[in-house]
């Protein structure tokens, strides 16, 4: 299985981001084990957030599924470099993502599909996972999606 994950992102055309810095005291990813646990991604690309706000108000739901996958491209790198390069990742047992939303949307798991798809699209089988998608009130930076992922490695 060696360098499948870095063949399978160039067959997909997608090139990984940096890591993004923690924005407080915690660490991008930590590994334990054969898990690597992501800390929660923010939709972040070149250290901004590309929108803000609450999905079902400032932000629709097709944006915000747009940055759901963002946060999960964003987890991968974050993995990847807690672990010494993404083709040591095997695969994804958890998602959980937090939607910030109105209180009267509820298309949560439609949002973090946008996470789960691109993981299924990268690690094919071994990206079948767990998932949770909660609706909160507000995130860090006012960030309309966070996601974290657990991943498998060797």
């Amino acid at each position: 299985m060696s360098g499948a994950i870095s063949t399978r992102l160039a067959d997909l055309g997608i090139q990984l981001p940096p890591v993004v810095p923690p924005v407080a005291a915690y660490v991008p990813a930590k590994a334990h084990g054969d898990l690597v646990y992501t800390a929660g991604q923010l939709p972040m690309i070149d250290g901004a957030l590309p929108a803000t706000g609450k999905v079902g108000a400032d932000v629709d739901a097709a944006a915000a599924q747009s940055y759901a996958r963002q946060c999960a491209l964003n987890a991968i790198a974050a993995a990847a470099a807690a672990v010494g390069g993404v083709d040591r990742l095997t695969g994804v047992l958890k998602v959980t993502g937090f939607v910030a939303s109105t209180p009267d949307f509820t298309g949560q798991p439609g949002v973090v599909n946008g996470a789960s798809q691109i993981l299924g699209e990268i690690f094919g089988d071994a990206g079948r996972h767990a998932r949770s998608a909660v609706g909160v009130p507000v995130l860090p930076l006012d960030a309309p999606v966070e996601v974290e992922v657990v991943f498998t490695w060797e």
